[in-house]
Order: C-alpha cells, then sequence, then structure tokens
C-alpha cells in the first residue's frame, strides 16, 4: 500500500478513536439516570479497537496527501463516521433496522436533521444525547474541511477562500494551528449558546443537546416539537442569534480576534447572507399577515424564526409553515436551496456563489449592451478569473440537475409531489425538515420505503461534501496510476 494511502486509513482510524471517546458521554448520562445498558459502552470500545487497528498497521514516516488521496480521505471519512455512529442507534431500545440506523445517522453527522423518529420523546437519554453529539461533530468537520480541504481541490469555487487561509498561516503557522483555534472558537460559541438556553428556561440537558444542534445548524432536538415545545420568545431569540453564529465564516471570526473589529460589517458574504434574510422575512411576514394571519408581532416573531432556520439548513421549527398556504410552500422550497456562508457550518449552494452568478449575470447583460467593452468580475476586490467562474457555475448546474434526478428517483417510489420534490430539496442541502403531510415540520421519515431513505441519505453525503468530492470517486481515471 502507498505512503499516501496509509496515511488515509491512518486518518479515518483517528477520526474512528475520537467517535469511539465521544460515545462514552451519552453512556455516562444514561448510567447516571440509572439506565443499566451497556450498549454506547460496547460501540465505544469496538470503534476505539478499530480505530486503534487501523494506525497500527498503517503507520507510515511520509504523511502527506496528494489530490487524489485528499478526495479519498474526505469521503471515505465520512462514510466511516456514519456508519460506526449507527450502530449504537441501531442496538439501542429503538431497535431501528440498520436502514434507519444509517439515515439517522448520515442526518447527524451531514447536520441535516431529517429524522426517522417519530415520538422522539420515547428515546433514551443516551440516544438523545448522541444524536446531538454527531451534529456537532459534523459541524466542526464541515469548518475544518471547508478551510483546510476544499479550497486545495478547487471544488465549487471554495479556492476563493485560499487567499484567506494564507493570510491567516502568516500569524499561525499551519492550516492544522488555524483549525485549531476555530475549534476553540466553536467550542466557546456553544457553551455560551448552552448557558443562554439554560438562564433562560431549558433544563440542562435541554440546553446541553439543543446548543450542540443549533451552533452545528444541525437542527435535531429532543422533542417532537422543536423549538416550538417551549413557547418561549427568548429561546427563540437565542436560537437564531446563535444559528446566524454558525452561518458566517469561521474565518472571520479569526480576523475579529486578530484585531479587525469591524471585519463582520465588511465581509461580503456576511453582508449578503443578512440582506438575504431580512428580505425573505419581510416578504413571508407580509404574506402571512394579509393571507395566514392578522397579528403582526407573532407573524414577525414566526417568520423571523423559520426563515433564519430554513435558510441556514438548520430546520429547527416553531411553527408548520406548510400550512401557510401555497406561496410559503413555494417559497420555504426555494429558501432551502440558498444556504449560508462558505467555511461555516451550513449547507446549500452558499450565499456566496448567488453573488458570483449575481455578477456574471450583470457583466452578460453590459456585454450584449456594449459588444467590445470590458467587464471584469470583481468579488471581494479581486478579479474573478474563467477558471473560478466555470468552477461555480459547474458546480451550480451540477447541484439543480441532481436535484431534478433525486426528485424524478423519489417519484418512482410512488411519493406526492411535494414530498418527492422537497424531500430531494432538504437532502441536497442539509435542511432538515421537507413539505407536506408526511416529512413535513410535523412528520418523520419513518415511514419512507428503505430504498428512497438510501437515495436521501447518498443525496445527505454529496450536498455535505460539495458534490465533487463524491462523484470523483466513481471516475475510472481517477483509480488510474
Amino acid at each position: 500500500m502507498k505512503d499516501g494511502t496509509k496515511t488515509v486509513f491512518l486518518v479515518i482510524g483517528a477520526l474512528l478513536i475520537i467517535l469511539g471517546l465521544f460515545m462514552l458521554i451519552p453512556y455516562l448520562i444514561e448510567i447516571t439516570i440509572g439506565d443499566k445498558s451497556h450498549n454506547f459502552l460496547f460501540w465505544s470500545f469496538f470503534s476505539i479497537f478499530i480505530g486503534f487497528l487501523l494506525l497500527i498497521t498503517n503507520q507510515t514516516e511520509e504523511k502527506s496527501l496528494n489530490i487524489k488521496q485528499a478526495f479519498m480521505m474526505t469521503s471515505f471519512s465520512w462514510i466511516a463516521i456514519t456508519l460506526f455512529a449507527s450502530f449504537p442507534l441501531m442496538y439501542s431500545s429503538l431497535q431501528l433496522s440498520f436502514t434507519d440506523a444509517f439515515f439517522e445517522s448520515m442526518s447527524g453527522i451531514t447536520t441535516t436533521g431529517s429524522t426517522i423518529l417519530d415520538d422522539i420523546e420515547s428515546s433514551s437519554k443516551g440516544v438523545l444525547i448522541w444524536r446531538a453529539i454527531l451534529q456537532w461533530l459534523g459541524g466542526i468537520g464541515i469548518v475544518v474541511m471547508a478551510i483546510t480541504v476544499l479550497p486545495l481541490l478547487n471544488i465549487g469555487g471554495m479556492s476563493l477562500f485560499k487567499s484567506e487561509g494564507a493570510e491567516f498561516e502568516k500569524i499561525l503557522p499551519s492550516s492544522k494551528e488555524i483549525a485549531m483555534v476555530c475549534t476553540k472558537i466553536y467550542f466557546i460559541l456553544t457553551a455560551i449558546c448552552a448557558l443562554c438556553f439554560y438562564f433562560f428556561g431549558m433544563n440542562a440537558f435541554d440546553a446541553v443537546a439543543h446548543s450542540l444542534t443549533t451552533i452545528s445548524t444541525g437542527g435535531f432536538s429532543t422533542y417532537s416539537g422543536s423549538i416550538g415545545q417551549f413557547n418561549s420568545v427568548s429561546i427563540e431569540i437565542i436560537t437564531m442569534i446563535f444559528i446566524i453564529c454558525g452561518s458566517v465564516p469561521f474565518l472571520t471570526y479569526l480576523k475579529f480576534l486578530k484585531g479587525e473589529k469591524a471585519a463582520f460589517f465588511k465581509d461580503t458574504q456576511i453582508k449578503g447572507f443578512l440582506y438575504f434574510v431580512s428580505l425573505s422575512t419581510v416578504i413571508v411576514t407580509i404574506y402571512c399577515y394579509f393571507f395566514v394571519k392578522d397579528f403582526l408581532p407573532d407573524n414577525i416573531r414566526e417568520s423571523t424564526f423559520n426563515v433564519i432556520s430554513i435558510v441556514s439548513g438548520t430546520g429547527f421549527t416553531t411553527q408548520d409553515f406548510g400550512t401557510w398556504g401555497n406561496f410559503s410552500l413555494f417559497f420555504f422550497l426555494i429558501l432551502m436551496f440558498v444556504g449560508g456562508c462558505a467555511a461555516s457550518t451550513t449547507c446549500g449552494i452558499k450565499i456566496f456563489r448567488f453573488q458570483i452568478l449575481n455578477l456574471f449575470i450583470k457583466k452578460q447583460i453590459k456585454q450584449i449592451i456594449y459588444p467590445n467593452g470590458v467587464f471584469p468580475i470583481k468579488y471581494r476586490g479581486e478579479v474573478i478569473g474563467d477558471t473560478f467562474l466555470t468552477s461555480v457555475l459547474t458546480f451550480v448546474f451540477l447541484y439543480i440537475f441532481i436535484f431534478f434526478l433525486l426528485t424524478a428517483l423519489l417519484s418512482l417510489s410512488n411519493l406526492d409531489f411535494t414530498t418527492a420534490i422537497s424531500a430531494a430539496a432538504t437532502s441536497l442541502s442539509n435542511v432538515g425538515p421537507g413539505l407536506g403531510e408526511i416529512i413535513g415540520p410535523n412528520g418523520s421519515f419513518k415511514y419512507l420505503p428503505d430504498l428512497t431513505k438510501w437515495y436521501l441519505s447518498i443525496a445527505m453525503l454529496l450536498g455535505r461534501l460539495e458534490f465533487f468530492t463524491v462523484l470523483v470517486l466513481f471516475l475510472p481515471s481517477f483509480w488510474r496510476d
């Protein structure tokens, strides 16, 4: 085995050890409350054992990776973690099938938030905190990947963030240290979020569980009623604030700590994200005021919360927005595609790609009017090259193509149109709830056919890893030396 390939399995081994150690948390919680199950303890030892085997058998002096091996490491790591994380769910008191356990695990680690549990409250505390931990790990995992791996692989325009990483490497010697600082920031934000939830009315368990899934923009809750279960304006405001904290680029936090006090106000992505959220909230609020409700204060609160939750891909709900009429169904479907900022915990197409597309369209219009004119596209003060632009356009095209292909496949499972199209959108964009009675905010994915759940699991992985990272593995040329 080549040294680079050994490094891939070395990394997977290390990640399985970390995963196994985190499994001890739900075990400790369960024995603390008197649950005699040793399910999480067994699978913790199993994961750590397999992880150590991979570490021992893949020792190598050369630990660098080429581009091919970086692709392999990224995809195989997420699949391996999902597989091992599903075992304690499968053998828990829920007695899930392998398909359901894998679906729930994939939904957790990709921070999607779709669930096959239709009675969440009946689950053990260990299972509930494990679901939250998976989303928390997936959130920091995607931040680290977006900062250290995706820019190097030139996926979907992520090369734009090479320069930001290089800027911080003048202060922090390596991308590893940048990732460590981002992890510390992530942990601190989670702790502050938990304290705020606890202070404003949640019990300690719910506060910790919801903080893990809020900052990761994951959306798993300990209740079937999600955040709406608490019926608290304060808790909803806290949730919105920390969803936004998870939706902004984590490199901006580094800039702020470096001394750029206005970093959050100058960032092009953040301004675009907040502008889009504000505009969407106004649209939904006006619609609901005239066509759904007649009490404006509640209108603004519910509209703002659900817009922020869906745009960011978090998936928390306070109301079944599917009951707000056909326009709301259509509008929230659009919101599922958008996502937050790159190098954040969010999902979807991402704001920066929409900003690039907007600049490209303006350029094309100007080019039609002035055929001989030269109109360079500038983003954040830098001229965008054709290679970068092609990367963004290809990503968006592939996103739309796979969305329609997945919708067609789901339609073959005899799902109604609303369920099929929203399931495709919510899985690719890692949002969580879909639309309609079956998988809407008050439903679950439990009753979908098993084959459909596998389609959606693959879609979650594709969406979370920005498509190309996974799809490139299916090219025969990729495996040739």
